[in-house]
């Protein structure tokens, strides 16, 4: 069972990118799959989730309008989309997934870096 997450780098403010979270081991479609993240000195906090079930999705105020989350399960892969981004959007960002039964499992986490 493994969560393998990229697509972090360093960026413009203004600038995107998008992340990626692949499922190894188990298949996303039973699981709510979470993106997470922690600045230095900060505590990790929510970013958005989607329910692999019906496709429903969450996000953070502080996010909302920016990014978009989404799921291939043809691929077991699930998607952050992080347009307009700010400094203040500099962390490590993670995935998770649960579901009653079983998790949460954590992805080893991606740098993302907005800096001019």
């Amino acid at each position: 069972v493994q969560l393998q997450a990229s697509g972090g780098g360093l960026v413009q403010p203004g600038g995107s990118l998008r992340l990626s979270c692949v499922a190894s081991g188990f298949t996303l479609d039973y699981y709510a799959i979470g993106w997470f993240r922690q600045a230095p000195g900060k505590e990790r906090e929510g970013v958005s989730c989607i329910s692999g079930t019906d496709g429903s999705s969450y996000y953070a105020d502080s996010v909302k309008g920016r990014f978009t989350i989404s799921g291939d399960n043809a691929k077991n892969t699930v998607y952050l989309q992080m347009n307009s981004l700010k400094p203040e959007d500099t962390a490590v960002y993670y995935c998770n997934a649960q579901n009653p039964w079983y998790g949460p499992y954590w992805g080893q986490g991606t740098q993302v870096t907005v800096s001019s």
